[in-house]
């Protein structure tokens, strides 16, 4: 692939991972970030392994849709071929965005959702959006009341995976829609990551005893590379394998409501 890659959430773990990964094959790569300080040093940290690497740094907040039509703004039509929503958060508690929308979704689903739609008119009509999932997906159904959890419905877990599982319905729909599009979907596993640290009394012993046996964040986005180079549509990438859409995730008309009601919720 040529042309600029945007990688939400360039500073985390599995972000910093891609960027540098796209780097060291000479692909161009917007780093889409809430810290630009950290962003920074990500950046600085890639050109000393990749001298003369192309990397642009941006400010994106998917916890503000302001922000996130600011740097949809900011993208030059044509400047970039493909989207890559790596950016994820599991809240360790109940909280409301400026925009009313619960934080975990916010970040996992209404950030790149509007993201993805306001960049569609600036890139290629054969774009590559490849949207970063969970294996938490299948524990948990999917219906129009999901997108707006109240503090009791909330939990760390259970709302990341319904975030994520409406992340999924919003990427198949939008392969309906824009069937030239190159959509696929990453799952990256388990990955020793600083998200996984939910703010429990047990993380330092989760540290010793589960992290050594999770992914590294560079296999962890191996799958969501993979997706990006290769020429694939509506495909699931696991591990090292490709695969058809599991079939439990296949429901049309719940995503065609699912994207009714998004729309709605944002006032578009």
């Amino acid at each position: 692939m040529s042309g600029r890659i945007i990688v939400t959430g360039a500073t985390g773990s599995m972000g910093a991972a891609a960027a540098t990964s796209l780097a060291c094959r000479g692909i161009p790569v917007l780093m889409a970030c809430r810290n630009l300080e950290k962003a920074a040093a990500v950046r600085a940290d890639i050109l000393l392994r990749v001298p003369g690497a192309d990397i642009e740094v941006r400010p994106l907040n998917l916890a503000s849709m302001a922000s996130v039509r600011s740097f949809a703004e900011s993208v030059e039509p044509g400047s970039a071929v493909a989207l890559f929503n790596n950016a994820g958060v599991i809240s360790k508690g109940f909280c409301l965005t400026e925009d009313g929308f619960e934080n975990t979704f916010s970040v996992n689903y209404f950030g790149p959702w509007l993201l993805t739609q306001l960049l569609l008119p600036k890139l290629p009509q054969d774009a590559h959006v490849v949207n970063m999932v969970s294996l938490t997906c299948r524990f948990v159904s999917l219906d129009e009341a999901i997108l707006q959890p109240g503090e009791k419905e909330f939990s760390q877990l259970g709302t990341y995976a319904r975030a994520k599982r409406a992340l999924l319905s919003f990427s198949l729909e939008l392969a309906r829609r824009h069937p030239d599009l190159h959509v696929n979907l990453a799952d990256p596993g388990i990955v020793a990551s600083d998200m996984i640290d939910l703010g429990h009394w047990y993380d330092p012993l989760a540290d010793v005893l589960f992290k050594p046996w999770c992914k590294s964040p560079q296999a962890g986005v191996r799958p969501a590379l993979r997706a990006l180079a290769e020429g694939t549509r509506t495909r699931y990438y696991v591990g090292g394998k490709s695969r058809d859409i599991p079939a439990r995730y296949i429901d049309p008309s719940m995503d065609k409501r699912i994207w009714a009601e998004t729309r709605r919720l944002l006032n578009l």
